[in-house]
């Protein structure tokens, strides 16, 4: 791979290199290596494009990488990767996209990703999203995400915007069985005149269920941003929203949470704050030797993680 490939492999997967266990990898519409294990088998789709990722029943401590690459000014990728994680078994999966879009026409990827999550099984799964390009050519990411978690299943969610996307329409979709948990936690930064939405809509089908979404954003200069968590109870549950933003410059954030109950023992709580900076803030850090721009990005790296 050359250098901007491996920049962008870094950002949105944490890897300098190939890494170990099962992975594919998507570079510019087609699939560039791809490897399997005993435990897990990636295949891929017969009918669209895409890759089903199998886990056995049962497997532990294995990860999967699935990192998808631009580097070409007008390419419109689209994939459908199905994950069928074996009743038991505990994994990692990394996936995320970055575009390096250095001429003058769109370059765009949506992804289609479902979950299918056996009985008893846990996931954490991490998706990055990165642009970047010296081109005029914008670089659009719409990823959906459509989760089914079993019985006793448990599931971690990190969705990122790191930077450098101008437009991304996000939609997640869940619904949770008996005793089953959900954690999805979305991070995102918009600048210049980019624009973000996030659409979620979290079903708790199951007795005794839960799910959290926590939401934290920064958005600077003129950038936009809307999000729309949605928590719908439909037996004895638990589930809590949280919003948080800041908001810099003349961007502009519209936080919208919504719970709905559809059952007298769910618990529902939903809660969204907007807000800039504190001034005291950005003088403690800059009482320590930081330069005002300093104090404030160490503020919105902190307040991101």
């Amino acid at each position: 791979m050359n250098a901007v490939e491996r920049r962008i492999l870094k950002e949105v997967a944490g890897l300098h290199e190939v890494p170990h266990g099962a992975y594919n990898i998507r570079k510019n519409g087609e699939g560039i290596g791809r490897v399997s294990t005993a435990n897990i088998e990636i295949r891929p789709k017969e009918d669209k494009p895409g890759i089903d990722v199998i886990v056995k029943p049962g497997t532990k401590g294995e990860s999967v990488h699935i990192p998808v690459i631009i580097t070409e000014t007008g390419v419109e990728d689209l994939v459908y990767n199905t994950f069928y994680v074996g009743e038991g078994a505990d994994v990692l999966i990394v996936a995320g996209c970055g575009i390096h879009n250095p001429g003058a026409r769109r370059s765009q990827h949506d992804g289609i990703h479902n979950f299918v999550i056996r009985r008893g099984a846990r996931v954490r799964y991490v998706e990055k999203h990165y642009g970047e390009g010296d081109g005029a050519g914008s670089r659009v990411l719409n990823p959906k995400t459509v989760v089914e978690i079993e019985e006793d299943g448990y599931a971690e969610f990190e969705l990122v915007q790191i930077r450098g996307v101008d437009s991304t329409k996000r939609r997640t979709e869940a619904v949770l069985h008996k005793n089953a948990h959900l954690i999805i936690t979305e991070r995102l930064l918009t600048h210049g005149s980019q624009h973000a939405e996030s659409e979620m809509l979290v079903e708790l089908s199951g007795e005794n269920s839960a799910a959290q979404i926590i939401s934290r954003s920064v958005a600077q200069e003129d950038s936009t941003q809307v999000f729309y968590p949605r928590l719908a109870g439909f037996a004895k549950c638990r589930g809590h929203v949280q919003c948080d933003a800041i908001i810099m410059d003349r961007a502009v954030v519209r936080a919208i949470p919504e719970i709905a109950a559809h059952h007298a023992d769910a618990r529902l709580v939903h809660e969204a704050a907007i807000g800039k900076i504190a001034g005291e803030q950005i003088i403690k850090l800059m009482s320590l030797g930081l330069t005002e721009k300093e104090a404030e990005e160490t503020i919105l790296q902190g307040f991101l993680k």
